[in-house]
């Protein structure tokens, strides 16, 4: 039995957003990410924003209170957080966020850490694999993210 610490694919994943909701995220404010299909990955994940910016989003009142002053940096990894959950809310039920859309199923985020510099990386739909190279990068400006022990 080796007592290397996994590589990048066995303990993080992650995860394209448009922006600016992933700088939401990386405020604290947004918790709660919306996808159409239900994720049964959980651990890290590195916070990547797409190549595009999703302008509507930018003039809605629960999102503009979040960015002002903030750059919305494209097509980088931003950060890391946790998912630790995915639900969907049941039907006519009160939605768990201002930040989830009915209908759709819910990450949920937590351990939510921003890095220092963005580190350009192109990513893709789903949950994603890293390479190694990307997940050093990370761990360089984040020291105290560790892959879990076994």
């Amino acid at each position: 039995m080796s007592n290397h610490p996994p590589v990048a694919p066995e303990w993080i994943r992650g995860i394209t957003i448009r922006q600016p909701r992933t700088t939401c995220i990386l405020t604290g404010a947004k918790t709660i990410e919306n996808r159409p299909r239900p994720w049964s990955w959980r651990g890290w994940l590195l916070l990547h924003s797409s190549q595009r910016i999703d302008l509507p989003a930018v003039r809605d009142p629960l999102v503009a209170r979040r960015i002002p002053g903030r750059h919305l940096h494209t097509g980088v990894v931003l950060g890391v957080a946790r998912l630790t959950a995915c639900h969907q809310d049941p039907d006519n039920a009160r939605p768990c966020s201002p930040w989830a859309h009915p209908g759709s199923h819910h990450l949920a985020l937590t351990d939510i850490q921003e890095l220092p510099q963005p580190v350009p990386v192109t990513g893709a739909l789903g949950p994603w694999k890293p390479t190694q190279d990307l997940v050093d990068q990370v761990l360089l400006q984040l020291p105290r993210l560790r892959p879990p022990t076994s």
